[in-house]
């Protein structure tokens, strides 16, 4: 037997009739697989399998049974269905037909798409880069088709146009107050320590309590500001029966959540500015504003779209405020995708209410992945080159 016959990988067991492993020595070449194991078991039943599960929902028509549920494939119907039929008018809107000021701005939006795109191959993009790039134009086209089918024909649009009203308007309103907060944190002045605790407080309150306590402060008849909305005139106005007033209070609801979130990470990225370059600015007499546009500004950009980006994330799955301040009313007004599913799930339409979350999905990721690859990574390149 030559020397190489002798010789054996770690972990393999040595040539020879008469070798026996020993348990402790089995378990040791095996401990790798034992540690994964759990891990890679908890993903499958609480993450992989539910994913498919729901898959099968999406494609199938679902009926419970004494035995259970039954399923139907249809393929693609429930989600179709909610660009057709009956229940178009609740996902996109009534597009009973389009103003000439819609159709205007739609042209308007389809002119600046084809020029990003020129642009775009004129600048030499890969073709991934222009398949990414056509995915966000047609998500762009599509949302502009909407925009000017509903809201600027004077018609009554969707729970997707009403998500993503929560998403940019509640985010944009968010982003700058809790911006504005943090940069007044940050400056010398008298007792900052106690207003950074104050704003974060309504972080720590679950959605469910902002929820009821914004709903019992905007009762105009019994509520604990009644004596206000009476001295300014509004004790016989029911904001929740005006679409425009009940969506504006679930923003307001949603905004003083998470306004916190906001400003405490700002604050931590505008406290990691050099001092020595303020200070500098401040010598040479530039004046607060400028300080912030010219020196402070350009330097937490990185943070300030990233935690835009998570933010946005997290609004499209907005249901808790909606659906206890209004339950998604005057109407679909303040119905949100995932409350939509939701109040699909609650009657026994389990397959159409799967097609509307992974619509959600498909909407989220789209729009998301379009504004972390042109504005993210974009400020992210500007910083360090």
């Amino acid at each position: 037997m030559t020397r190489a016959d002798d010789m054996h990988r770690p972990g393999e067991a040595p040539a020879g009739a008469g070798f026996r492993e020993s348990w402790a020595e089995w378990l040791d070449r095996h401990s790798r697989t034992f540690f994964i194991a759990p891990a890679v078991t908890l993903i499958l039943i609480f993450a992989i399998f539910p994913t498919f599960y729901s898959i099968a929902f999406a494609l199938s028509r679902v009926k419970f049974t004494p035995n259970g549920l039954r399923f139907r494939f249809v393929g693609l119907d429930n989600i179709t269905s909610q660009f057709t039929g009956g229940e178009q008018a609740h996902f996109l809107g009534r597009l009973d037909g389009t103003s000439v000021f819609g159709w205007l701005f739609i042209a308007a939006v389809a002119a600046l798409v084809l020029w990003w795109l020129y642009k775009s191959k004129a600048s030499g993009a890969s073709w991934i880069g222009m398949i990414g790039r056509l995915i966000s134009a047609s998500m762009a086209l599509f949302l502009a088709y909407l925009l000017g089918g509903t809201l600027l024909s004077g018609t009554q649009w969707g729970t997707l146009l009403t998500t993503l009203f929560y998403v940019f308007i509640g985010c944009s309103v968010q982003f700058v107050i809790g911006t504005a907060l943090a940069f007044l944190c940050s400056q010398p002045i008298a007792g900052k320590s106690f207003f950074r605790v104050l704003f974060f407080i309504p972080l720590m309150i679950t959605p469910l309590g902002v929820g009821y306590a914004f709903k019992m402060i905007l009762d105009i008849t019994k509520g604990p500001f009644q004596p206000f909305w009476e001295f300014i005139g509004l004790q016989n106005w029911a904001w929740s029966t005006n679409a425009w007033a009940a969506r504006s209070f679930v923003v307001l609801g949603d905004s003083w959540q998470w306004i916190p979130f906001i400003f405490i990470v700002m604050l931590a990225a505008l406290e990691s500015v050099p001092r020595d370059h303020v200070e500098a600015a401040q010598v040479d007499g530039a004046s607060s504003v400028q300080i912030f546009r010219e020196i402070i500004w350009p330097q937490i950009i990185p943070v300030a779209a990233t935690v835009l980006l998570i933010r946005m994330i997290e609004a499209f799955k907005i249901v808790d405020l909606p659906n206890i301040m209004t339950s998604g009313g005057p109407g679909i007004a303040t119905e949100s995708m995932t409350l939509h599913a939701v109040f699909l799930w609650r009657a026994n339409n389990i397959g159409d209410s799967a097609a509307v979350a992974y619509l959600l999905l498909i909407l989220t990721v789209v729009i998301c992945s379009s504004f972390f690859n042109y504005v993210v990574l974009k400020q992210l390149r500007g910083t360090h080159a």
